[in-house]
């Protein structure tokens, strides 16, 4: 238990560290590339990639379920059971890569199905290179995934966060070169793809002589193989319905309004990205967690049931005061600060963000509550209701953003964020699934109410000072960075909250210490 508090303790730094690093990356990074590129290159790289990424619903949610099968057979020292499930897992994805390959060629021969809007000969060109490109990534990477599912279930968080730090790194400081030398978007795409190769590669070889991980191929267990498809093929709705959420702006807004209009959603959504990032930088740590806890056998059903509420509880709590802080943030200085990174031309990027930012707030201080529902084999009421909601959403953004551009196709998204994954599913957390959400919202409206003062400073010193200058900007946004973690110490912890903080200090400060000496 102590080795795995250290690799989440551990995870969650390195976490923080690749969003911190993604930022950056971002704001320097970005920027340099549409200059590059172009609004239309950068707008048509985004098309594309956004439709090859939908094909990752190929993965059926079986990706999902080898974590719950492992722990299962993992408490039960089933080890022979495991290397089935190894083998299993492996020649699955192996037959999704190669039904992906098939996709991907048919839709780049196919291109009038994705762009609606006249394409340049030239631009068609550089679109199905792209796609081949990216297609032949994810058929390699549905196998891969296989590993990387393997390093999740053991637990092995520092190393996974440090080859995802690796890839951060790598991707950006290899284009650069690239994109001077006048490759363009393709040369992007083939650095991208070299480096995820790379890193496929080395995970491989970890688990094989790290982990001593081993496959059994010759005994393909139908009886199990059912049961997977049983688990998954909810999951698989709940892939979909992601895909739908995620990516479906992009398709309608380059199919209908053309790659300039999904250039600036793009900007808009790519900070939400990291926003979305902080999330799940946490609430991933956990997944092993769920399982473990739900699947002790020397625990009542009563007993697992609190342990999770708590758990529920205490990951959303922490997601809760951090997103907040962004999304505050960004709803007070996100206009501004879009107008400085890449110019005053994409102010629309500034409403995708905070829609979708608003919006998916809750449910992603909750994302815990999704692994709890897998744990328990209770997800099949979330990928139903999910799944008539993605149907509106896209009827609704189908109709609204040939309206309203990017502002009517993120706000169909928004409905469902708020209507199904908050509203719905928080009723029926505390009805079926026996979480106490109650505790969560107690919790979380305390953090909110101590958000109210800082809020009024930020918009004071949007009044008082010129925020379009880029040295008052920065001073204000630390003003308010400043007032909001005062205001959540002294109004929004707990007693006990604050003997924890103390702690964590006291430890720093004995560590300073002592190296000095």
């Amino acid at each position: 238990m102590k080795h795995g508090n250290k690799q989440i303790r551990v995870g969650a730094i390195l976490s923080y560290l690749h969003i911190a690093l993604g930022v950056v990356i971002t704001l320097l990074y970005t920027p340099f590339m549409i200059r590059i590129l172009g609004k239309n290159e950068y707008g048509l790289y985004n098309t594309v990639a956004a439709v090859v990424s939908s094909l990752s619903i190929l993965n059926l949610g079986f990706g999902s379920s080898y974590v719950r099968f492992y722990s299962k057979y993992k408490a039960e020292n089933q080890e022979e059971e495991i290397e089935k499930l190894n083998g299993m897992f492996l020649i699955i994805f192996s037959v999704i890569g190669f039904v992906a390959l098939l996709c991907g060629l048919f839709l780049s021969n196919h291109l009038s199905l994705v762009f609606d809007k006249g394409l340049t000969e030239s631009e068609l060109h550089t679109a199905r290179i792209l796609m081949l490109l990216l297609t032949a990534n994810l058929t390699v990477s549905f196998p891969a995934s296989v590993f990387t599912s393997i390093i999740t279930a053991n637990e092995r968080f520092i190393y996974q966060k440090i080859m995802v730090l690796l890839k951060q790194l790598a991707s950006p400081l290899i284009c650069i070169p690239l994109l001077l030398m006048g490759f363009g978007s393709v040369g992007m795409v083939v650095c991208t793809v070299a480096v995820s190769l790379f890193i496929d590669a080395y995970n491989i070889l970890f688990c094989v002589k790290k982990l001593r991980v081993r496959f059994l191929f010759h005994h393909f267990d139908w009886t199990i193989f059912k049961g997977l498809a049983v688990y998954s093929s909810f999951i698989a709705i709940n892939m979909i319905v992601d895909q739908v959420n995620l990516h479906i702006d992009k398709f309608l807004l380059g199919r209908f309004c053309g790659t300039a209009a999904v250039a600036v959603y793009s900007m808009g959504y790519s900070l939400y990205v990291h926003y979305h990032a902080f999330s799940t930088s946490i609430s991933n740590l956990f997944i092993p967690r769920v399982h473990h806890i739900w699947n002790d056998t020397k625990k009542t059903v009563q007993e697992k049931n609190a342990q999770l509420s708590e758990m529920f509880a205490d990951v959303g709590h922490i997601q809760f005061m951090i997103l907040l802080l962004i999304c505050s943030g960004l709803i007070i200085f996100g206009k501004q600060f879009i107008a400085f990174w890449v110019g005053h031309n994409y102010d629309n990027s500034y409403y995708v963000t905070i829609i979708l930012a608003v919006s998916a707030i809750v449910p992603l201080t909750q994302n815990v509550g999704i692994e709890i529902q897998r744990a328990k084999n209770k997800h099949q009421f979330r990928s139903i209701l999910y799944g008539l909601m993605a149907i509106i959403n896209l009827i609704t953004s189908i109709h609204l953003c040939q309206i309203y551009g990017e502002i009517g196709s993120v706000t169909g998204t928004a409905i469902s964020f708020i209507v199904a994954n908050t509203i719905i599913m928080d009723i029926y957390y505390h009805k079926k699934l026996d979480i106490n959400v109650c505790i969560y919202w107690r919790r979380v409206s305390k953090v909110f109410l101590s958000c109210v003062p800082a809020y009024a400073v930020g918009v004071l010193l949007c009044r008082v000072l010129d925020t379009y200058v880029f040295i008052n900007l920065a001073l204000a946004i630390f003003v308010y960075t400043v007032c909001y973690l005062l205001c959540l110490y002294f109004l929004g912890l707990t007693d006990q909250e604050k003997k924890t903080v103390h702690g964590y200090m006291d430890k720093i400060k004995r560590k300073i210490h002592a190296k000095r000496r």
